[in-house]
């Protein structure tokens, strides 16, 4: 071998992109060219413009464009390929460079522009392989457009050098006056140009792009870092090209999934945390992806002769099952051995069922409400509200482990809108504890008495190997975990919790018992717009202490910029304020796509009967344009009587359905059908809201108890739809009937 070939992993897509015959040439061209660059065939010529890129040929159509980063000690020459493209998207004027933030190495294709912003900016490119001039087409066109606005308005050269936008696009950014052109030219622009310009485009100003998205990528370079690009190459993510490359291609995207995070991504995965860390984001930002990493990126370190010690979890059991799924795509078999991926109602239970504990018969919260308000009818309570009483013991009581009445007479119940008296807390108190009696006696507990149970029991086996160990760090590593034993170490050395937001108190207790407190013991993410259910927790008051270890993701890579227009605008009113997961606020600001597609379609039906008729003809159109539906539709609605009623409707209309459940799709059917809860953490090309009506979404519950109340149940609703929404990728339609729900927006 005489060359190293490694394959930048912007090329890395545009590889995938090509037919299973050019995907072969390119094994071969890869072979041949560490053999020997020089091959006559390869015809390897240096681009005038920059004498760092060359071309190859591939074959007669598509040209290799490569990067030279010097020669390593052993004489062997170190390539990098940057793109891989038709001849007649080729130009002199292509760059590459080291950039000043990240110290990566950045290729800058102005050729996917577009005429119209080039002459703007000045620039002219000059093909590296002319056509032949054809009589027949007209000369290009020169006329000047009309003068619009800078769509950067207030935004300086300076400003975008210092951000880190690729010096060959920031005249051609600064001359973008629509979203069209700035698309075309963030298609080829660096990763951190691309996040830059997006930003300031959704309108985050220059501060909050240098703070959100430059700092958090920012790397120390040192002199002549511009220079040295075999220093860069350590920095860039990268493929190499060896014998395996041609199984590699198969694989498709999901392979450049597994190799390249996004740079904000990379370096919230692959940090080190001196303390529970989180990430946020909105949907499609890659917040689980960046789980997965971390997981790797934690296996990868490890010490051997621990077994387990990394534990995976999530709220929901599809949820888990899907990490696992692609869990197991990103590790090697003896990695993962070294992962439990466990749902955290089950991570509840194997904890209650080592005790020995009874077994009791759970029951939902509607249920438990239900039997609370009769007790409150039977003891002619006034004071409270059923809902109200619940939630007080559900969220304060259960939510802060309390145990005794003086301990609730000081406890912090922040959120929770009705004010209570000493008399009142007391009076409280002594229906909670009759009601939990009658519970008992039932043989039945609610999920969170299960997780507080749970807790607690965590709670007095980290007590006792703190005890062992004099301080609760890494010293309990006794890979001993039998009956008899399983106090001497804690459960797991890291812990990896996704989608956040839905856990309970509880749930946060145990696993902080689970896990012993030091460095990158807690990974944690989650986004708080998707929270639906009401277990809205302050982790810090919980032992979860994540300030100053934060990461904000902004750019989806799933749904469209017109999909995240409406979605935005479900969550995102004035009056609805979102937690951080602690005492702070959440926002959506600066969220944003680099993807292009339809404008969502609203549609208001006369009726419910009508709406399921538009629904009928909808779906059948969309079977008839998409090659493959199979899993590709989904149509959901926020309660499990419109779904039925959904698949009747379908079914009857001779279009199989899959029924979407807690283990996942039921059947084999074209069209998955759910609630929108079952939606969660999934993704489809085409999505159809249905009964997007008020009553049902947000639903008819009754008066509320007390505005805070109110606005929690309002703010879960909203999320729930929004997240729904964002579950398409492509295409969404939102169907409704009288009286059309209050959060979707007016057309």
């Amino acid at each position: 071998m005489t060359a190293r070939l490694s394959i930048h992993h912007k090329a890395d897509a545009e590889i995938y992109r090509l037919d299973r015959k050019e995907k072969a040439r390119f094994y071969d061209f890869s072979h041949l060219f560490r053999q020997n660059p020089d091959h006559p065939s390869l015809d390897l010529k240096p681009l005038k413009g920059n004498g760092r890129i060359h071309r190859a040929k591939l074959n007669d159509s598509y040209r290799v464009l490569l990067a030279k980063l010097g020669v390593d000690a052993q004489g062997v020459a170190n390539w990098l390929v940057i793109a891989v493209r038709h001849r007649k998207d080729v130009y002199e004027e292509l760059t590459v460079a080291v950039n000043r933030i990240t110290g990566e190495i950045e290729f800058a294709d102005l050729s996917v522009v577009g005429d119209s912003t080039l002459r703007k900016a000045g620039i002219t490119l000059t093909l590296v392989e002319p056509e032949p001039a054809d009589a027949g087409s007209p000369p290009p066109d020169t006329t000047e457009e009309a003068t619009a606005a800078p769509l950067l308005a207030g935004v300086s050269a300076v400003d975008l050098h210092e951000l880190g936008v690729s010096e060959p696009l920031i005249d051609l950014a600064l001359a973008v006056t629509g979203s069209d052109e700035l698309d075309r030219l963030v298609a080829g622009a660096p990763t951190l140009s691309a996040d830059v310009l997006y930003g300031l485009a959704a309108g985050m100003s220059v501060d909050d792009v240098r703070r959100e998205i430059t700092a958090e990528v920012a790397v120390e370079l040192t002199d002549g870092y511009a220079d040295d690009l075999p220093a860069a190459l350590a920095r860039t993510a990268v493929t190499t090209a060896d014998d395996l490359i041609a199984a590699a291609l198969e694989e498709g995207d999901f392979r450049a999934w597994k190799i390249f995070l996004h740079p904000t991504q990379a370096k919230a995965a692959r940090r080190t945390y001196n303390g529970p860390a989180r990430v946020s984001g909105g949907p499609g930002t890659g917040k689980t992806v960046v789980a997965l990493h971390r997981v790797k990126h934690l296996v990868e370190s490890l010490l051997p002769g621990t077994d387990k010690p990394i534990l995976l979890t999530t709220f929901t059991k599809n949820l888990t099952a899907d990490l696992a799924a692609r869990l197991a795509s990103l590790l090697e078999p003896g990695q993962l051995d070294r992962v439990e991926i466990v749902n955290i109602d089950q991570l509840s239970a194997r904890v209650v069922t080592e005790s020995g504990g009874s077994r009791k018969r759970r029951i939902s919260d509607a249920a438990a409400t239900d039997r609370l308000a009769a007790l409150l009818a039977e003891l002619d309570e006034r004071r409270f509200h059923a809902r109200f009483l619940f939630e007080e013991w559900d969220q304060v009581i259960l939510g802060q482990a309390l145990t005794s009445r003086k301990d609730y007479f000081e406890a912090r119940r922040a959120g929770r809108g009705q004010a209570l008296t000493r008399l009142d807390r007391a009076a409280a108190w002594k229906v909670i504890e009759q009601f939990t009696v009658r519970l008992d006696t039932d043989g039945v507990e609610t999920w969170g008495q299960f997780a507080d149970r749970a807790a607690r029991l965590e709670l007095d086996r980290a007590t006792k190997v703190a005890a062992r160990t004099g301080v609760p760090g890494p010293a309990d590593a006794v890979a001993d975990d039998s009956a008899g034993t399983r106090h001497l170490r804690h459960r797991y050395r890291h812990a990896v919790i996704d989608e956040a937001q839905d856990l309970r108190a509880a749930h946060w207790t145990m696993l902080r018992a689970m896990v012993a407190p030091g460095q990158n013991d807690l990974f944690i993410a989650g986004d708080t717009y998707q929270r639906i259910y009401q277990h809205q927790v302050a982790l810090g008051a919980l032992g979860v202490n994540i300030r100053g270890r934060s990461t904000r993701l902004t750019l989806s890579y799933r749904s469209t910029k017109q999909i995240l227009a409406t979605a935005i605008q479900i969550v995102a009113p004035a009056a609805a304020a979102y937690d951080n997961l602690d005492d702070g606020t959440d926002t959506i600001d600066g969220y944003r796509s680099v993807l292009g597609g339809p404008v969502p379609e609203i549609i208001r039906y006369p009726t419910w009967q009508d709406e399921l008729a538009g629904l009928v003809t909808t779906v059948t159109t969309w079977r008839a344009e998409i090659a493959s539906p199979n899993g590709t539709v989904a149509v959901c609605a926020a309660d499990h009587d419109r779904v039925v009623q959904i698949v009747n409707a379908l079914t009857s209309a001779g279009i199989s359905c899959a029924e979407l459940t807690k283990d996942g799709p039921k059947g084999d059917g074209d069209i998955h059908v759910g609630t929108m809860h079952r939606m969660k953490g999934l993704e489809y090309e085409r999505v159809i809201l249905v009964a997007v009506t008020n009553g049902i979404i947000p639903k008819r519950v009754g008066p509320a108890v007390d505005p805070i109340s109110a606005a929690r149940r309002d703010r879960r609703d909203r999320s729930l739809l929004f997240v729904a929404a964002t579950r398409a990728r492509d295409t969404l339609h939102i169907t409704s009937h009288p009286p059309t729900s209050p959060y979707l927006p007016i057309p």
